[in-house]
């Protein structure tokens, strides 16, 4: 596909690292010359900058996409810029472009970049083409009968699976005609994306991982061909290789979403007509695993004070324990409970960690030491590999119980059992906690309850070498329940002062969900809610939607005046000083920011451990989407 206009167009790459079904790149090529750039600009990225296992990702992604556009006549510009806006407007100049074009995000950061850029680009009378490159739907197109947004990630699959249209998978150019023009640009090692303390740490990062669009379409044939067939079996074994590890190649978009899920319904087919209902269910179990991600992305479009707020307003007087130190042992793996401490060191070592363990370490996180899911949400961003904003957003509102079909608040896993149902024969514990590496498999999940003569003849020294559990389990059960009733007494209490202010509010029973206000965001007003000159452009929330916003209280209502205040918090977003790498001052919970100290502040450099692939799963039913399993 050669260039068949006059057109000079700036294409702006982000997380649509791919050369295959690249919607931009491909309307770009078609309309004439073209500047592809890659802008890095660390002060806008805010508290979301990334951690350093993920920039060692994008770092490698990258340099392949550079080279995969060079060899079609482009070449790919890098630019470190203090601001995305001003980068883009130097490079239409340079060039003279005529248009600027790019494919969506829908994380909150980016909502707000990227509708500061369309305003002042269209005030310079720039054109602005955007694309859905990310998703299978757009975050406006799916509704309820009524119009609403949806709630729950059922409802809203089913009614996607019903809208299901066949994908349209575009080829890569076949060349790509430079525009001419001289950039001011750098070298990726400028742009800054791995310190030189970093490389140690992260060249054995190459040892289990090939980042890379090319390297992803690898990783779906070897996944789809060899693995699928066993998914359902196989996606909660931790100790195994037996899941996609798609995960990283889709965040940084070197696949695309649409092609994983035409790959995995041809299957689903195939396997209909040979009555294979053993692949039939296994391919359903992934395909949900591709709609959550979608949803985490519905979620955050329409709800965009999620990444600080819970979606329902049950948290708002949960009395969280703001406790530092409990805090730190939680990163470091020294907690007391095996399977939860092991899950910490791979993730420390490895910038990975399996679904079913994110889940556990989650769960322990704010069911066991009542700590602010805000925290583990900042700490997961900057340590995993595959650090997925949207996905970790869901994952952590339904470990929380801020969801309408998450976990119930009052459900206390006991890491314990998990341990021996995921993990029966204390593989996975051995791999990651040496010290504990001979203690029988009999102990080896409650190592402080086995006779001293196992615990001497294992050299386990408790409360030395390894931990005693920095919490009763039941004793943490009790005091979630207090910390409930607490809450609800809060919220009584709160709604019994409205009434005497006149409010005629019913006060009802706190502890039932139903009873939490859900916000509604109205997406379809009539036939055409979206006006815009593009049937492919973005839609920005506040254009288009009925929005529920938190009013002074923190109560959730429906007023169209209040569309104003959100898009003012939206811009504040990209308020305020350059984030460090890591700083829980930057994790805002339900009631404000919760102070730490500097010991708190660190980076994730791992340890000289080195790993094989590990993949993450899944679940049939809700399971927390922290990544494509």
């Amino acid at each position: 596909m050669g260039s068949s206009g006059d057109s000079k167009t700036v294409v702006w790459f982000r997380r649509d690292l791919r050369m295959e079904d690249n919607q931009a790149l491909s309307a770009a090529a078609r309309d004439g010359s073209v500047l592809a750039v890659f802008i890095w600009c660390p002060k806008e990225e805010l508290q979301f900058y990334p951690g350093r296992v993920s920039r060692w990702w994008l770092k490698q992604s990258l340099i392949q996409l550079g080279q995969s556009l060079k060899s079609l006549g482009a070449d790919l510009v890098f630019i470190k810029a203090q601001s995305t806006i001003s980068a883009l407007i130097e490079c239409i100049t340079a060039v003279g472009a005529t248009k600027v074009v790019f494919n969506q995000l829908y994380d909150p950061v980016s909502l707000v970049r990227d509708h500061v850029i369309k305003q002042k680009l269209g005030e310079l009378g720039v054109p602005v083409q955007t694309y859905n490159a990310d998703l299978l739907y757009e975050p406006w197109e799916v509704y309820n009968d009524e119009g609403y947004a949806f709630t729950t990630f059922n409802a809203y699959w089913d009614k996607c699976l019903k809208m299901r249209k066949d994908p349209i998978l575009r080829l890569p150019p076949c060349q790509l005609v430079q525009a001419t023009g001289s950039v001011e640009d750098c070298t990726i090692e400028e742009l800054g994306l791995e310190d030189e303390s970093e490389k140690p740490s992260n060249a054995l990062l190459g040892r289990g991982w090939t980042p890379g669009w090319i390297n992803a379409e690898k990783a779906l044939t070897t996944f789809v061909e060899n693995q699928l067939l066993d998914y359902a079996n196989n996606r909660q074994k931790v100790t195994e290789n037996s899941t996609s590890i798609l995960s990283p190649y889709i965040h940084f978009g070197e696949i695309s979403i649409r092609k994983v899920f035409h790959s995995v319904i041809m299957k689903q087919i195939l396997w209909a007509k040979e009555a294979n209902h053993h692949g039939e269910t296994s391919a359903i179990c992934f395909l949900r695993s591709i709609g959550l991600r979608e949803y985490s992305r519905y979620i955050c479009f329409n709800f965009p004070f999620t990444h600080e707020k819970s979606l329902l307003s049950n948290l708002r007087n949960f009395p969280w324990q703001a406790n530092e130190v409990r805090f730190k042992a939680w990163r470091q793996g020294r907690t007391g409970y095996p399977l939860v401490d092991a899950g910490m060191r791979e993730l420390w070592a490895t910038g990975w960690l399996h679904n079913r363990i994110r889940v556990i370490t989650a769960s322990f996180l704010v069911k066991c030491l009542l700590l602010p899911w805000q925290w583990g949400m900042k700490y997961f961003w900057d340590t995993l590999l595959d650090a997925d904003l949207e996905c970790d957003i869901l994952g952590w509102q339904y470990i929380s119980g801020s969801l309408p079909d998450g976990h119930e608040l009052h459900r206390l896993d006991n890491p314990e059992v998990q341990g021996f149902k995921f993990d029966p024969e204390g593989e996975y514990v051995r791999q990651w906690l040496p010290e504990l590496s001979r203690v029988p498999t009999e102990w080896i999940h409650h190592p402080w309850n086995a006779p001293s003569s196992v615990l001497q003849a294992a050299g386990v020294e408790l409360g030395l070498n390894y931990p005693n559990p920095i919490i009763d389990i039941e004793i943490a059960r009790d005091r979630l329940t207090s910390a409930i009733l607490s809450m609800n007494e809060k919220e009584s209490a709160s709604k019994q002062d409205n009434n005497c202010e006149g409010t005629n509010e019913v006060v009802v029973d706190n502890g039932d969900p139903a009873n939490w206000p859900i916000p509604k965001v109205l997406l379809r007003k009539e036939k055409n809610p979206c006006p815009s000159t593009s049937s492919n452009d973005q839609k920005v929330p506040s254009m288009h939607k009925e929005a529920s916003v938190p009013n002074s209280n923190n109560n959730y209502h429906n007023d169209n005046k209040n569309n104003t205040n959100n898009d003012r918090k939206r811009s504040k977003l990209l308020e305020g000083k350059e984030p460090d790498e890591y700083s829980l001052h930057d994790c805002k919970t339900e009631s404000g920011f919760l102070e730490t100290d500097d010991d708190l502040c660190s980076t994730a450099v791992s340890s000289p451990a080195s790993k094989k692939k590990k993949q993450a799963t899944g679940t049939s039913t809700f399971c927390p989407p922290f990544l494509i399993k």
